[in-house]
């Protein structure tokens, strides 16, 4: 008994009801700033549904996505990875996502990009699911000039799995016209991995001289490595954030944590240049320099934390207004009555994880630490966040920022940003079981409330 009534107890008080507010779960964590006389889960304030963008502008980019479950593959307008969307900085972009017959319903998250909350396109959390026969339409300004991707958020680790997303690029307002822009969207289907739907090789033709903007998203759950053989290369951008004064690399790959992006200048020598990619894809650009020959990864990766040359990131944060700490490890227990080994946050158990409280305005520190034993690619949404430091090392290269961050087995990050973007945020792995396993929370602000409820009748919102 003495074993048995502790277990029970820890049964029933995992169990999830069958429909919640998710900005009502778990406990409040204000990381030493006010709120603490703020209810959890109040009631008052915007709610999530206001936060739009100037809803009487009419739109520079207007596009119609279409989702369709073919067989065990889903499609966006009839292919997998969908339509590129390409946006001038400063569109205002109307995406009008239709259900085909997915079954279980659909969203469209703009991975990456900071779009008002009530677009961001995560089911039960800032809008339904958008089920079979259903429309639902986004609108953003595209503020940022970047690489980015969209994909559902509706039981995302099986329909991004399966194909249901695509690429969206923001270009800046003025474009070198000499420079041949290149998207190489990554992702490993049932059949293997894919580049573009294509495997294998890649040859894309290529006069000498030629430069490229190669813009890589990894839409897998783990790290990709990427390289480049013929010639050297210039790490451009990282998550949609231009690297000041980047260097040529040589010799060197370059790993994309899942969810990541990477933009790589490449001017194509006399004797042709080759991007390889783990999972057996290959990019040629020109003439392949090695004829075909098999290549091994570099064993050393291009470190971010001093890439680059040192500019002021506009963001002190000397004197944060809140500080954060995010420690991923694992334990046993039980989730939603599921007993196992399930993945925790600061030791506690989904849903009984920390809901960060903000308020607009504020800078605020979040220390991510992994004693988890497995890498965990953490992405909070809405925001980028600022690499101030890895395992208390400062960062002394190129202001490093990022949405989509690697933190390793026994790595310990120091990420800054701004709360300039009012809502209920998702902040979570993006090896996407992981977050079905409970790496997930919620980075909340101060004065908004949810429109929205996870699980339910009608749409059955489940957002990993």
């Amino acid at each position: 008994m003495a074993i048995i009534v502790p277990l029970g107890a820890m049964w029933q008080r995992s169990l999830l009801p069958d429909s919640y507010d998710m900005a009502a779960m778990g406990y409040p964590d204000y990381g030493g700033g006010p709120g603490a006389g703020l209810p959890h889960g109040h009631a008052e304030g915007t709610p999530v549904t206001d936060l739009i963008d100037d809803p009487d502008r009419p739109p520079d980019v207007s596009e119609t996505l279409t989702a369709r479950a073919e067989g065990e593959v889903y499609t966006v307008n009839g292919t997998s990875p969908g339509p590129t969307i390409r946006a001038t900085v400063g569109d205002m972009v109307e995406v009008t996502l239709i259900n085909a017959n997915v079954p279980d319903g659909a969203t469209l998250h703009w991975h990456g990009m900071e779009v008002p909350n009530a677009m961001d396109g995560v089911a039960g959390v800032t809008q339904d699911a958008v089920l079979p026969g259903e429309r639902f339409v986004y609108r953003f300004l595209a503020d940022h000039a970047g690489t980015y991707w969209y994909h559902s958020h509706q039981i995302s680790h099986e329909q991004v799995l399966r194909g249901l997303f695509g690429a969206i690029v923001v270009e800046p307002a003025t474009v070198d016209a000499g420079v041949q822009d290149l998207v190489a969207v990554l992702h490993t289907y049932a059949s293997g991995p894919q580049l573009n739907a294509d495997s294998g090789t890649t040859t894309v033709a290529a006069q000498p001289g030629t430069p490229f903007r190669v813009r890589v998203i990894n839409t897998d759950n783990g790290i990709t490595p990427v390289w480049v053989t013929g010639t050297t290369y210039e790490v451009l951008a990282v998550d949609g954030y231009d690297i000041t004064g980047p260097t040529p690399v040589d010799g060197l790959r370059f790993d994309v944590p899942a969810g990541g992006r990477v933009d790589l200048a490449i001017t194509v020598p006399p004797g042709g240049a080759r991007v390889d990619f783990a999972g057996a894809t290959t990019l040629v650009l020109g003439e392949d320099p090695v004829d075909g020959a098999q290549m091994l990864s570099p064993k050393t990766a291009v470190d971010l934390l001093s890439y680059g040359t040192p500019a002021d990131p506009g963001l002190d944060v000397s004197n944060a207004d809140r500080h954060f700490t995010y420690r991923i490890g694992r334990r046993p227990g039980f989730l939603d009555g599921r007993p196992g080994l399930w993945w925790t946050i600061n030791g506690h158990l989904y849903p009984d994880v920390p809901m960060f409280v903000v308020a607009e305005g504020d800078v605020v520190v979040f220390r991510i630490e992994n004693t988890s034993g497995d890498p965990h690619p953490m992405h909070l949404h809405g925001h980028h966040g600022l690499v101030v430091s890895r395992n208390d090392e400062t960062s002394t290269g190129s202001p490093w920022w990022t949405d989509s961050l690697e933190v390793g087995p026994g790595e310990t990050f120091e990420v800054a940003f701004r709360a300039d973007n009012p809502g209920l945020w998702m902040d979570h792995c993006h090896n996407l079981p992981h977050a079905v396993q409970g790496l997930v929370s919620h980075l909340m602000y101060a004065g908004v409330r949810s429109s929205f409820r996870v699980g339910g009748g009608g749409p059955h919102n489940q957002p990993e």
